[in-house]
């Protein structure tokens, strides 16, 4: 019998697994992979289809002349029920099937460490999958659940991603603590409230310790579809014009540009029927030069380096005052300075979302900012200069703590061993 236990954090951007060894007690390794799929433009018509995982992924893609199927942020179709499939090369992948592969790749990495088939595993959620929608949940849970056996575990629990972030946590603390846990994520935005204490680490149950739970479905990848919104799609051709009758002008639907906005849209922006739609506006449009870009993105398959360079952007402005949003391909030129001001005015909109919702659940559940001994911060969106600002505002007296935005969240979910003392 295997004496580890894996703790999973599949996210929307990347994924993570902690090894944690039952006999010693200690995680032993970390793997982490980008949360990627991209399957080769060159298949055989006989053979299971070829397709790579995380970095790799990347490589090939770029190595391929970006011409095959890549596809990111598959997490975000979890709770789409409108999702029922995708063919690829006319293989036909539901939302589990695409989540198997990744899991397949991280459990494989992990195996190869540990010299086992471990079959065990603790996989993190967020609280809500798709802003408290009961349904939603429920089938993303389920799929997420079907994606973990087809992988190959058997003995899996589920614990929301927050908690796994706050039990990293409490390894560092030296006294009981009340905590808010803030996990940012490309996905979601969750909260915890609940109180740590460094001298129940390996308890069995720590229910009584969970005093809230909340989240919403907004993260970094709704900060990126702002910027692509704004600032994006106008070199795609977002105010062209095109001859809807003799003599009558009209701007082409914004729904072509909302799909390239979103990386769970874009996954499936390729169907013969839009590329027909689009050459026919493009005619209608007089060959616009934007629009063009539009058709040149689709075909190419180069959505990824686009978004690219807006992750290159908003990582450079955590940082610093201004930066450039520069791209360059196949005639798509983007050159243009961009400051901090501007982009947080950009997402402006979605970290009020997220400001209310937290003043909401502080509300619901009758939690006093001064009973707050501390705050957490994990996800790679907590770096966001304006999500670091929001807090330091609403909490200006409680110390605020991060983690590893990474891998903190696999560590807690590899820590959650209790959860398999079923009652």
């Amino acid at each position: 019998m295997s004496k580890f236990l894996y703790g999973i954090d599949f996210g929307t951007t990347n994924s993570a697994l902690s090894i944690y060894d039952e006999e010693k007690k200690e995680i032993i390794d970390t793997v982490i992979v980008p949360s990627i799929l991209y399957f080769q433009i060159e298949q055989s018509t006989t053979e299971p289809l070829k397709y790579v995982v995380g970095n790799d992924a990347i490589d090939a893609y770029i190595s391929d002349g970006m011409k095959g199927r890549f596809m990111k942020s598959i997490k975000r179709i979890l709770p789409r029920s409108s999702f029922i499939e995708t063919r690829i090369h006319n293989k036909r992948y539901n939302a589990s099937d695409l989540v198997t592969l990744i899991l397949k790749e991280l459990k494989m990495k992990a195996d190869q460490i540990t010299g086992v088939d471990c079959r065990k595993a603790v996989i993190g959620r967020p609280v809500f999958f798709d802003d408290d929608n009961a349904t939603k949940d429920a089938l993303a849970q389920k799929r997420l659940n079907k994606a973990a056996e087809d992988a190959g575990f058997t003995e899996v629990r589920f614990q929301f991603e927050p908690i796994g972030a706050a039990f990293a946590y409490e390894k560092t603390i030296a006294k009981k603590e009340r905590v808010l846990v803030a996990d940012l994520g490309g996905g979601t935005t969750d909260f915890t409230y609940l109180e740590l204490d460094p001298a129940k680490i390996g308890s069995k149950d720590r229910r009584k310790d969970i005093l809230a739970t909340g989240g919403i479905y907004i993260g970094g990848d709704s900060f990126d579809s702002a910027f692509m919104w704004d600032k994006g799609t106008p070199y795609f051709g977002k105010n062209t014009m095109y001859e809807a009758a003799p003599g009558k002008m009209l701007k082409v639907p914004v729904s072509l540009f909302a799909n390239i906005c979103s990386w769970e849209q874009m996954n499936f922006f390729n169907g013969q029927k839009v590329k027909n739609d689009l050459q026919t506006y493009y005619h209608y449009a007089k060959q616009d030069r934007l629009f063009k870009n539009l058709i040149t993105l689709t075909d190419h398959n180069l959505g990824y380096s686009v978004f690219q360079s807006i992750e290159k952007a908003k990582i450079e402005l955590s940082k610093q005052e201004t930066t450039r949003f520069y791209y360059s391909k196949m005639e798509i030129d983007i050159d243009e300075n961009i400051s901090i001001a501007q982009y947080n005015e950009l997402i402006q909109k979605d970290m009020n979302k997220i400001s209310v919702y937290l003043d909401t659940f502080l509300s619901a559940n009758k939690i006093n900012i001064e009973e707050i001994d501390s705050l957490f911060l994990t996800g790679g969106t907590s770096m966001v200069s304006a999500v670091k600002t929001m807090f330091e505002t609403k909490f200006p007296n409680v110390p605020i703590h991060a983690g590893d935005n990474f891998i903190s969240v696999a560590k807690g979910l590899a820590y959650s061993g209790y959860l398999f003392e079923d009652n």
